[in-house]
């Protein structure tokens, strides 16, 4: 009998090894396995020619500042009119003008017209027509013929001569000579009047 047992012993133990070997292989190599979690990608720009990385900057968020734009010059007044060393008229109704330079004469026609010759050297300067304004830096010799007129001068005017009614003539110096032939004209001066020929009414010289 117990050889009996001795042989069916030896026979499970061929059949039973083979099952326990492959058991304690598997063990074995299930302790060895590891698992790495995967890494980031990383991206990296090509080197530069001297063999560095490149690293990229971001934009910076400071604006630049514009540069001040250049203020324009003033262009020369393109509506003056330029004597030119000579003579000068200017005529038309209900118009304004100016005048520069330097006028041997100057002569305003027309009516309602307004003259600006503040920036000309006047030498005679004849106007002709019913109001007519006229400012001027200073004369020789003013000479109107008309009615409802006004010359104005911010310096003296060396000789008024006046045809017509109710013009008024101002300067800021004297005028040596004053000759009046109308109704209601008055004539003005900072520095006191010369001789003055008056003939008609209401005329004021002082």
């Amino acid at each position: 009998m117990s050889a009996f047992f001795r042989a069916y012993r030896e026979v499970m133990n061929r059949r039973l090894l083979p099952f326990f070997g492959v058991a304690a292989l598997t063990t074995l190599l299930a302790g060895c396995i590891y698992v790495s979690a995967p890494r980031p990608a990383e991206s990296r720009l090509p080197p530069s020619p001297d063999g560095q990385v490149a690293q990229t900057t971001a934009p910076s968020s400071t604006a630049t500042p514009l540069a001040p734009t250049p203020a324009a010059s003033s262009p020369p007044d393109a509506d003056a009119l330029d004597c030119g060393d000579g003579s000068r008229t200017v005529s038309g109704a209900e118009q304004s003008f100016r005048v520069t330079g330097t006028c041997t004469e100057l002569t305003v026609a027309g009516s309602a017209l307004r003259v600006d010759a503040s920036a000309a050297t006047v030498g005679t300067l004849r106007i002709s027509g019913d109001r007519i304004r006229v400012q001027v830096a200073g004369a020789d010799e003013v000479i109107v013929q008309g009615d409802d007129g006004a010359v104005i001068s911010a310096a003296g005017i060396g000789r008024i001569e006046i045809e017509g009614d109710r013009t008024t003539t101002e300067a800021a110096s004297g005028i040596p000579s004053v000759t009046v032939r109308g109704h209601d004209n008055v004539v003005r001066s900072g520095g006191g009047v010369g001789s003055a020929v008056v003939s008609g009414s209401g005329n004021k010289i002082r």
